[in-house]
């Protein structure tokens, strides 16, 4: 599995970044990637991504979530992938570090995802928390 990491600070108390975060179908609204993200009961959502010119679904579960600490999931369908947002207090206000793991099994579409994969996930982070921020 490859990994990804992408943190930032953000100007507000964790609890706030927090909130916004544990709002999983409101990240359409947060990335231009994200398509749409469906609830499917419980803590699962069946997320539509466009990325390297490519669309992608994949069902996900939100595995741990301990406010105002920790936001996890992992995909129970489709493309493998796990991510983890961490937040973390400092004087500015909240640091968030965010983790994602994937794994693609076509070695020609994963060939072109790893070229991709950290620009794309750091573009995307990055686009996500300066909307969240933008929403505090």
């Amino acid at each position: 599995m490859a990994t990804i990491e992408h943190s930032a600070i953000l100007h507000a108390p964790r609890e706030r970044v927090f909130a916004l975060l544990e709002r999983v179908e409101d990240f359409v609204d947060y990335s231009d990637q994200i398509k749409a993200i469906e609830p499917l009961g419980g803590r699962r959502y069946r997320w539509h991504v466009h990325a390297v010119g490519m669309d992608w679904s994949f069902d996900v579960e939100v595995t741990d979530i301990k406010p105002p600490d920790v936001l996890a999931w992992e995909s129970i369908d489709g493309v493998r992938n796990s991510g983890r947002y961490e937040l973390f207090t400092v004087p500015e206000g909240t640091r968030v570090r965010l983790t994602v793991e994937y794994q693609i099994r076509n070695r020609l579409v994963e060939r072109a995802v790893n070229k991709a994969a950290r620009p794309l996930v750091n573009q995307v982070s990055r686009q996500i928390l300066e909307r969240v921020e933008a929403r505090l």
